[in-house]
């Protein structure tokens, strides 16, 4: 029996969705990036935060140049605003997703990585960006996320020169939070994701919301959406709960 290619497994409340494609070190076809779409487009309902991981030692070596399809100009600005589309519904569908790294995180991988909010990486994880050196441009949103973690100087010359940035590069560059050693990011992530599960849901949708919006915004726009965001969470039923379980002396226990 042929093996899914995302395999999805959920424990309590955290769902970890596994690129399942080995023999192409995960490298992304529009088949898997259609499974992760239908994934993100609904969620199981007891679902309150994702792993994304890659299987065989890799996380995702980019876009399967081997099943390339020529386009036109046309054509090719669709696929890559397809591309956005997914991107978006992962960093913006309410649900928190950690990214669980290890291998090649190249290209369309670091693309996804990028889209996720929280990225752990093994040692022996590196991260690259080679489409300049291929004659193409990056087309799954690596311009705006990965350019605003690195900053668009730094950003040109990985692109430019197809560097290669390892684990703890990649952390000190913010292309991860946290580095661990061999076979222990899945099992961090999991972890983080079970803490980050265990928060109200409502203040965990308003900040993988608002954050990165308000890092778009002007100081002023931004600090009225601060305040709008806090009279939204402060008095929500969780908000109730987080304060009479700290007088308590308790864990809070959320929606």
């Amino acid at each position: 029996m042929t093996e899914p290619i995302l395999k999805i497994e959920i424990s309590d409340s955290v769902a970890t969705l596994t690129m399942n494609r080995p023999d192409k070190r995960n490298a992304m076809c529009d088949e898997l990036l259609g499974a992760i779409d239908g994934f993100f487009l609904s969620p199981p309902a007891e679902v309150k935060a994702v792993v994304i991981t890659g299987t065989a030692g890799h996380f995702c070596s980019g876009l399967d140049l081997s099943e390339h399809v020529a386009r036109d100009a046309e054509g090719t600005m669709r696929h890559s605003r397809g591309w956005h589309q997914v991107m978006d519904r992962i960093q913006f569908g309410g649900l928190p997703v950690v990214s669980a790294m290890f291998g090649a995180v190249i290209g369309g991988g670091l693309e996804l990585a990028s889209a996720t909010h929280v990225r752990v990486a093994e040692t022996s994880a590196f991260f690259q960006l080679p489409e300049g050196r291929r004659g193409i441009f990056v087309g799954g949103g690596a311009s705006v996320r990965v350019g605003r973690i690195l900053g668009a100087d730094r950003m040109t010359e990985m692109m430019l020169t197809g560097r290669k940035y390892n684990a703890d590069e990649g952390l000190a560059l913010g292309l991860a939070h946290y580095t661990v050693g061999e076979g222990e990011a899945l099992a961090k992530a999991q972890d983080l994701a079970g803490r980050i599960a265990s928060n109200a849901p409502l203040s965990n949708y308003i900040m993988i919301q608002a954050l990165a919006r308000i890092a778009d915004m002007s100081k002023t726009d931004g600090l009225f959406t601060e305040s709008l965001c806090a009279a939204i969470t402060q008095t929500s039923p969780d908000a109730l709960e987080g304060l009479a379980a700290f007088l308590e002396k308790r864990n809070p226990t959320f929606r």
